[in-house]
């Protein structure tokens, strides 16, 4: 029978953060990528994304910079906005939507026959650029952004991690190869909770600093 660890609450996250990093062992990661990397792995028990996880230049300090800037994140399931930590994000001056469920949004997607995930992406664009996209689950909302970059839309940065089979892997790699900052889980895996992570794990970063200054 497995031994059952006796171990106070607040002192799980830092006991598996250090498991993570014993079972990283001596792998080098990049110091600005790693507590994002190592969060993922926190919440996916997933060592893969020690590989799979990719950065464009600079993604890290240009999402820290938007969200600085109260940046919007626009998620595209309901489950990634409410894993978000939005009391982090609203002291910097920024929310967090999901449009997915609107009515005009259903109403747009059932004229046109399309997702509700292309649509959202049509709606999220009218916000401007100061906008960071966490989409964990829709290849077609990915898709629909690459068209709008094409036509010279450019948000602050493209969290692109939807988890799956179909147009999964094809439509993460529209994003890679962008000029927009992104983040994005290269193969099959992902998920919600993944966008969301990413999202914490960013803010987590600038709340560290913030703290460290103060």
């Amino acid at each position: 029978m497995t031994e059952i660890q006796k171990i106070a609450p607040m002192e799980i996250e830092r006991e598996s953060f250090r498991i993570i990093t014993e079972e990283l062992g001596d792998r080098a990661l990049d110091p600005e990528k790693a507590p994002i990397i190592k969060r993922v792995i926190h919440t996916t028990a997933d060592f893969d994304y020690a590989d799979t996880l990719y950065f464009s230049e600079n993604a890290v300090e240009l999402a820290k910079e938007a969200l600085r800037g109260g940046a919007t994140v626009v998620t595209d399931t309901q489950m990634a906005l409410a894993g978000i930590n939005k009391r982090t994000l609203e002291k910097l001056g920024g929310r967090a939507v999901c449009f997915m469920a609107d009515e005009d949004v259903a109403r747009e997607a059932k004229a046109q026959g399309v997702t509700r995930a292309r649509v959202s992406m049509d709606k999220a664009v009218r916000l401007g650029d100061n906008v960071i996209y966490a989409i964990g689950n829709a290849p077609t909302a990915l898709i629909r952004l690459r068209e709008h970059i094409d036509a010279g839309y450019r948000p602050k940065l493209i969290i692109g991690v939807p988890v799956g089979f179909v147009n999964v892997v094809a439509s993460k790699e529209l994003i890679v190869g962008t000029d927009v900052p992104c983040i994005v889980a290269r193969g099959r895996k992902g998920g919600s909770n993944v966008a969301a992570c990413i999202v914490n794990a960013l803010l987590y970063l600038i709340d560290e600093t913030r703290g460290a200054k103060a």
